[in-house]
């Protein structure tokens, strides 16, 4: 019986206005200020940001090598105008554009991970301890400093607060209104994240050269150099006589390292917001599994043997670095400080690369399939973990040089040399380890999932013969369900053996990288000291070496312990 033609009529018009609404809904609302800005999204805040950051390190770097030219206190004034326009965009979104409807429709559930967020509240915490400590000791300098560095952490701290506040709530968020003024709003946070770093770089290069100036470290050649590096007793003054400002200069001393490294890891986590104004994500795109980091993991997983040689490693460097403190400071244990440890990281890092190569070994025999897509919170991990290795890969090639120059007929030389080529084979190592383990599908085998498909689709094939006899149909479909727990158990048995391995290798990895982080990380800097790189390369250009070197090198082990918490639970 032909359908009627006028109801045919009515249901193709129908279908035709659906269609035409499903691809309105479908199609991305364009932001009305899109039409006024040139092409490319992100061009306008690129481009905002690298005027802003190039700026802000002309100046920066202006105060350290010729304080006395900057006469009106540029940089400061520049830092605190720009975490003031970065505090005005946080309010902005979070009091009123975070609560109007369609704002964020998306989640990158990659972004933000909860090992992330965690070190970055630990690290915010202490930096605001530390602007405490700041605030006294500035306070009771208030005679000799300029009154824009005493009014900084009356700024910095509620930008850094509010800023972790966005972060712990909102780094997943896939903005999709006001991309303009948001992607520029990121990009000015970014852009402060980047420079506070770097003048806290500065500031921490001109504290240690004026404690090794107190030691006696420097010779009197040295203090043309230092002069031309901006250095002035002036930061000093009369703090010596005051108790009170002695105690706030140690906490400074001391909480510093957690202050830069909070700027490194929340500039990472705005990049990542900033990539991800205006994203759509598919369902697919959800993290397969909860990657939550607990004891219960651990426990669960039987890691056992790469935990326990971890803590010993860990406590072992505790040790040595406590020696290290002690006896670098005086003179008749100063050449025991330096055979401790260059002892301990030639005994620890043979063995974190031979782990990492053994990693590499289980990849190879347990196949998985490669995760696709584009995903910037991946791509962003491993560009810092390449980025951030180069610091101390440089160290390493110009500590190389140096030693090959200089001579390696004396105990520090020979050690120097072999403590170069040792982090370059572990950086190299471990980063190909974990690079690889990140694109790794968590829980897809490839082979299997080939195997899998093809049985599938035998299966339905065998049911569609059969589809007459209803018995043999049933009968066919209880065997297969019996038959697949069955398959799902002997492919988990063949990989535990690979889980349980590189389970084992990242625990140790993980508690031996947090102990190469805390080493460098609370000021113990033996290439600066033991007067080889110095001796080749000259003081000055040695000294800017070394302390922009580090501080990278000390985000390089941060970062790879996250890499490798994520890799330990997904294992």
């Amino acid at each position: 019986m032909n359908p009627d033609p006028g109801t045919a009529g009515i249901s193709e018009q129908d279908e035709t206005r659906n269609g035409s609404d499903h691809a309105t809904e479908e199609q991305p609302e364009l932001d009305p200020l899109l039409l006024w800005v040139p092409s490319g999204r992100r061009l306008i805040s690129g481009l905002l940001g690298l005027n802003v950051v190039l700026l802000g390190t002309a100046l920066v770097a202006g105060q350290a090598f010729n304080p006395l030219g900057l006469k009106h206190q540029e940089p400061q004034v520049f830092l605190l105008l720009l975490m003031g326009f970065s505090l005005v965009w946080m309010l902005w979104y979070l009091l009123w554009a975070r609560k109007q409807p369609g704002i964020c429709p998306h989640k990158d559930h990659h972004a933000g991970g909860i090992t992330v967020t965690l070190v970055l509240l630990l690290f915010a915490a202490f930096s605001l301890l530390l602007f405490i400590f700041r605030v006294g000791y500035l306070l009771s300098m208030r005679a000799c400093k300029p009154l824009s560095k005493v009014l900084s952490p009356f700024f910095e701290a509620p930008f850094l607060g509010l800023q972790s506040y966005l972060l712990w709530a909102h780094s997943k968020d896939c903005i999709h209104r006001h991309k303009v003024i948001t992607r520029s709003g990121l990009m000015l946070i970014l852009s402060a994240d980047l420079l506070l770093w770097l003048n806290a770089v500065t500031e921490d290069t001109i504290h240690q050269e004026i404690e090794l100036e107190r030691e006696g470290g420097t010779e009197l050649s040295h203090k043309n150099s230092t002069e031309n590096i901006g250095m002035t007793n002036s930061t000093f003054c009369q703090c010596s006589g005051s108790p009170l400002c002695l105690i706030f200069r140690k906490g400074l001393e001391v909480l510093y390292p957690f202050n830069m490294e909070y700027y490194l890891m929340a500039g990472c986590m705005i990049y990542v917001m900033w990539k991800n104004v205006g994203r759509r994500m598919s369902p697919a795109s959800h993290p397969h599994g909860a990657q939550k980091l607990s004891l219960r993991i651990v426990y669960k997983g039987g890691v056992f043997f790469g935990l326990l040689f971890g803590v010993l490693a860990l406590v072992a460097g505790v040790t040595i670095f406590i020696l290290y403190q002690v006896w670098v400071s005086l003179p008749q244990y100063r050449i025991t400080a330096f055979l401790v440890f260059y002892g301990y990281h030639l005994a620890i890092m043979p063995v974190m690369s031979l782990c990492s190569l053994v990693g590499l070994l289980v990849h190879r025999l347990d196949r998985r399939a490669q995760e696709g897509g584009h995903n910037p919170t991946r791509s962003l991990d491993v560009i810092l973990l390449v980025g951030a290795a180069l610091g101390q890969l440089a160290l390493s090639y110009f500590s190389l040089v140096a030693a090959l120059a200089v001579g390696t007929g004396w105990p520090l030389g020979e050690l120097d040399l072999s403590y170069s080529l040792l982090s370059l084979l572990e950086l190299v190592a471990q980063n190909i380890f974990i690079i690889e383990g990140l694109h790794r599908h968590p829980s897809l085998h490839a082979k299997k999932k080939e195997r899998q498909r093809s049985s599938i689709f035998l299966l339905k094939k065998k049911v569609a013969v059969q589809k007459e006899d209803e018995g043999k149909t049933d009968t066919s479909l209880m065997e297969a369900d019996m038959t697949a727990p069955t398959a799902g158990q002997e492919s988990h048995r063949e990989n535990s053996w690979a889980k349980t391995v590189i389970q084992e290798i990242c625990a140790f990895l993980i508690l031996s990288n947090i102990m190469l982080w805390i080493i460098p990380a609370f000021g113990v800097h033996p290439q600066f000291e033991n007067g080889l790189g110095k001796e080749f390369f000259g003081f000055s250009a040695w000294f800017v070496l070394v302390n922009l070197g580090q501080p990278l090198g000390v985000f390089y082990r941060m970062h790879s312990v996250a890499a490798l918490m994520e890799l330990l639970t997904s294992a």
